[in-house]
């Protein structure tokens, strides 16, 4: 499958605590969970599996019957350790849901967005993981916005925007009739321009984030370029006394030059395509999402 046809990744608010976050990340499951509203039954007491070995425990010394008695304490050890297994997973189980529910505001599933939407966000993913992948970014070439900081910061406001649009254009589904009569249609016409207009915004803030992909990738290939030719350039000066011996003089110094002269190309291509992507980058903040 085109990995851009796949649904987006999970979406946390970068400014949670770090501990927060990883809770979260960890269970997709308990997020979705809590935001179907499912609850943990509290009333159910995991300690009314002991009644029946108790029973069989309290009839075999009421009536003297050993034979009773190591069974119930079989029985009895068997439950204890099911109790706490089931008591563990109750509890953190429980613990994890309302933590969904405390911070329900602070992540984005993809069952939030319709399908436009979740579209749209995986772009935006792309294109970040594009960017905090490259070689550019590793080297810190490029980083004159702080990509640690900033992209999952747009990420995030990106997820938000979306989700809000995603709830606001079913609303607007089921409150507009498919068949408006004669003469209303101009009377809805603002609210799904203004829908519209919100999707348009969004769309071309994903496009700005993608040009600054493009810009890093082709800034990157650049780079690998340049490094080879680095590599190459150490050896120079085997490459002069190779040609000073095996040419004539006019050659050998017209051969020269061109070392000389690819390796400035290649460097001054290499710092262009950085320059592009530093300025694609600051397209970002010229424009920032409020």
């Amino acid at each position: 499958m085109d990995p851009r046809r796949l649904p987006p990744r999970l979406v946390i608010d970068p400014t949670l605590h770090p501990e927060v976050s990883v809770e979260l990340r960890s269970s997709p499951h308990i997020l979705r969970l809590a935001r179907s509203g499912v609850r943990v039954d509290a009333t159910k007491n995991p300690a009314v599996l002991f009644v029946i070995p108790a029973l069989l425990m309290v009839v075999a010394i009421a009536t003297g019957t050993n034979l009773l008695l190591v069974p119930g304490v079989g029985l009895g050890l068997i439950v204890l350790f099911r109790w706490m297994a089931l008591d563990g997973t109750y509890r953190s189980t429980r613990r994890r849901i309302q933590a969904a529910r405390v911070h329900a505001n602070h992540y984005v599933l993809p069952e939030d967005l319709d399908y436009p939407c979740q579209m749209l966000l995986r772009r935006a993913q792309n294109a970040v993981e594009a960017i905090m992948g490259s070689r550019v970014h590793r080297d810190g070439l490029i980083d004159s916005i702080d990509n640690r900081v900033s992209l999952p910061e747009e990420v995030w406001q990106i997820a938000q925007r979306l989700r809000k649009l995603s709830s606001m254009h079913a609303d607007q589904g089921k409150i507009i009739p498919r068949e408006l009569p004669p003469g209303m249609e101009d009377a809805f016409k603002p609210y799904t321009t203004a829908l519209d207009a919100a999707w348009t915004s969004l769309s071309h803030r994903v496009r700005h984030l993608e040009k600054y992909a493009k810009q890093v990738i082709k800034a990157d290939r650049v780079y690998h370029a340049h490094r080879r030719l680095e590599a190459l350039a150490a050896k120079t000066p085997e490459y002069q006394e190779l040609i000073a011996d095996t040419v004539r003089d006019a050659q050998a110094r017209e051969h020269i030059r061109e070392l000389a002269d690819q390796a400035a190309h290649v460097r001054k291509l290499f710092e262009e395509s950085i320059t592009q992507a530093r300025l694609a980058a600051g397209e970002l903040i010229r424009t920032p999402l409020t």
